[in-house]
């Protein structure tokens, strides 16, 4: 029996790639959209013969809906996916979950009391690289870890092609960082793998938007670890890299191959050449899980657990540029 997914928005960017990935699935179809933009929704519907709805709890009414998909501006998540809570439906959101912890505290409560399946769209944890660099880590090539760096950037603001709206800050909630950045956020924050107590975060305004097109956070540790965070709209041929430096041992991927090269003392060679890592295959992707979690009456413990840190880092981070200070978490 497929699962019938509403669709609330193609404001995103990754809008139509999750329209395709449920159409692809073999469990789910597309009954309804709703957007804010009646224009653009009208749009959508039409090219995917289904009903467009005006109001968003009209979509929420229709017989036999099971779920939506969360693609509407930032700032109106917690309204959109509290209303679906209310609902019944099973929710499956860009991240992040909201722009503020309150409104993410305010979402997963209603969440948990209304029994729904909730999944955040955080691909890079489905990765093979970062299953790779996991299993390097738990396996202790690195000794303790000291340093973890992670790179995401593009040129969507000096190319042309991310839309004005991605600019917005009302809509967005900030810009590099929230955006693009939440990606080598929630990796710094796993590679590191213990908690963040502080955060520093520095804000570039290359092409005067009003929100930051370059930014690098800093996540401090009670042990004394690093995380450095580094996203930008503003850079051409920029690989998507990382870095893991521990006591025993160095770990590098996309500089700019992507390969994962380690280098360690606990290696047979006793860290005197790069040992090349396999990846694995990825796992299935956040979209799938989520069907797999109604399906299965489970819960995405760990999926939730991060989205909900990344939002209080990411908060931290943009208090942190506006401030001029070092946020305590």
């Amino acid at each position: 029996m497929s699962i019938k997914i509403g669709k609330a928005s193609f404001w995103h960017v990754h809008a139509w790639d999750y329209t395709k990935q449920a159409q692809q699935h073999q469990d789910t179809v597309i009954a309804a959209v709703w957007d804010e933009d009646p224009e653009r929704g009208r749009k959508a519907a039409e090219q995917l013969n289904v009903p467009y709805f005006e109001e968003f709890a009209d979509m929420l009414a229709v017989e036999g809906l099971d779920a939506i998909i969360v693609d509407a501006p930032t700032n109106i998540h917690q309204k959109l996916i509290i209303a679906a809570a209310q609902a019944g439906k099973h929710i499956f959101t860009e991240k992040v979950i909201a722009p503020t912890v309150q409104e993410v505290n305010d979402i997963i409560k209603e969440v948990d009391n209304s029994s729904v399946k909730l999944t955040v769209s955080l691909p890079r944890l489905n990765d093979g690289y970062t299953q790779a660099i996991q299993k390097v880590l738990h396996e202790g090539h690195l000794g303790v870890i000291t340093y973890v760096r992670v790179r995401l950037s593009h040129n969507g603001a000096i190319a042309g092609w991310l839309p004005d709206h991605f600019f917005n800050l009302k809509q967005c909630g900030g810009g590099a960082l929230i955006d693009l950045g939440c990606h080598p956020m929630y990796l710094t924050r796993l590679f590191l793998d213990q908690p963040v107590t502080a955060v520093s975060a520095n804000f570039g305004h290359i092409t005067g938007k009003e929100v930051e097109d370059n930014a690098v956070a800093t996540l401090y540790t009670e042990s004394g670890a690093i995380g450095i965070v580094e996203a930008g709209f503003v850079n051409s041929h920029s690989p998507f890299s990382i870095e893991v430096h521990g006591t025993e041992g160095t770990l590098l991927y996309g500089t700019p191959e992507e390969k994962i090269l380690l280098r360690s003392n606990k290696a047979a060679d006793s860290g005197a050449g790069w040992l090349e890592v396999p990846i694995p295959e990825n796992r299935e992707s956040s979209f799938d899980q989520w069907v797999s979690h109604i399906q299965q009456n489970t819960l995405a413990v760990e999926n939730i657990e991060i989205a909900v840190e990344l939002t209080r880092l990411i908060e931290a981070a943009n208090r942190s540029a506006s401030e001029g200070n070092v946020i305590s978490i």
